[in-house]
């Protein structure tokens, strides 16, 4: 396993290091929507019954995987023993990069449980200057944008590492979930009470012991300019995208769907 420590201007101690410490704490309190993959899930995997979500309640389309055997995989922001394990399964050679560290042992918990081969390794998304250029052929990004403050350094950062005719698979969280008051809006009171782009480092100190606490990683609302348009920008094409919900009684979900998961390919 390996570790890289965050350092220079990725290194914002306002939320990247708050990201970081709160993520190894929701790794270590195994919550309900970060459960690693069990038994039955790595047999499908390895049975070819592949099912992988970047987004709450949707699989990947099959047909964006295939093959996997022998492929180079980088399951971006994806710790937590769940993505990574079931690629390494279906035969990908996988790479899982995190901020946490916790979530990352899980990984290897699992890799060591089902005996696999994982490699690990600590950063920031908006920096993978560890891998040379065009190292891998597929990159999974389950929906982790929404913790980074900037969506284009990651952009960019995916289309140096990916190799042309490589594909990025990555979960987005449309900005319409962040425009209300989220106490409000779990009562069913859907009045706009913030701007997008949003953040959380925007709400006063009581709104945010509030609503994070101590545990829950801050959250950025980027603008689909900016998410879906930043991937044209940087060189992808996009070839493939579905909506999803969170489900699990969220009453904004009742309206309209507020997850987007996109396939965008570097030409060549």
């Amino acid at each position: 396993m390996t570790f890289l420590k965050l350092k220079g201007p990725m290194a914002r101690p306002d939320a990247v290091q708050k990201n970081e410490l709160a993520w190894d704490s929701i790794a270590s309190s195994e919550q309900d929507w970060f459960p690693v993959v069990d038994i039955e899930q790595m047999a499908g995997a390895r049975s070819g019954q592949l099912k992988i979500h970047v987004t709450a309640q949707k699989s990947i389309p099959t047909d964006w995987l295939e093959p996997l055997e022998g492929r180079t995989i980088l399951c971006l922001a994806g710790g937590g023993g769940q993505q990574a394990p079931l690629l390494a399964a279906a035969g990908g050679q996988v790479t899982v990069f995190d901020l946490s560290r916790r979530q990352l042992e899980r990984d290897q918990e699992v890799a060591d449980r089902e005996s696999l081969q994982l490699r690990t390794v600590q950063g920031d998304m908006r920096d993978l200057s560890v891998f040379p250029a065009e190292s891998f052929d597929l990159i999974i990004n389950p929906c982790s944008v929404c913790y980074c403050p900037d969506v284009l350094p990651v952009w960019q950062e995916c289309y140096r590492v990916i190799r042309p005719g490589g594909s990025l698979i990555t979960g987005l969280i449309n900005p319409i979930n962040f425009l209300f008051d989220e106490i409000k809006a779990a009562q069913g009171d859907f009045r706009v009470a913030h701007p997008i782009p949003y953040s959380d480092l925007d709400l006063s100190p009581q709104q945010r012991e509030t609503i994070l606490g101590q545990q829950r990683p801050v959250r950025f609302g980027h603008r689909l300019a900016d998410m879906l348009g930043g991937l044209n920008q940087v060189g992808f094409q996009i070839d493939g995208l579905y909506e999803d919900c969170w489900g699990a009684g969220d009453k904004l979900s009742e309206l309209i769907d507020l997850f987007l998961a996109v396939r965008a390919t570097r030409p060549g």
